[in-house]
């Protein structure tokens, strides 16, 4: 089975120049997300946490 994290960069990043962007790759039990800046470093979480963390961010008042 090939492990390989298959990265995309997110729409939203600003498209300038240099490393601007955050990355997600996704696996069968978790989704990975990284800075193209620093693409060592990641963030792991499940598919749930991750849709609740940006529920709260979606419906937060700031």
């Amino acid at each position: 089975m090939d492990r390989t994290l298959r990265w995309q960069k997110s729409t939203y990043s600003d498209g300038g120049e240099g490393n601007t962007c955050v990355e997600l790759a996704a696996s069968p039990t978790h989704i990975h997300l990284r800075e193209s800046e620093t693409p060592a470093t990641t963030l792991t979480t499940t598919p749930a946490t991750l849709a609740q963390l940006l529920k709260g961010i979606r419906t937060s008042a700031l």
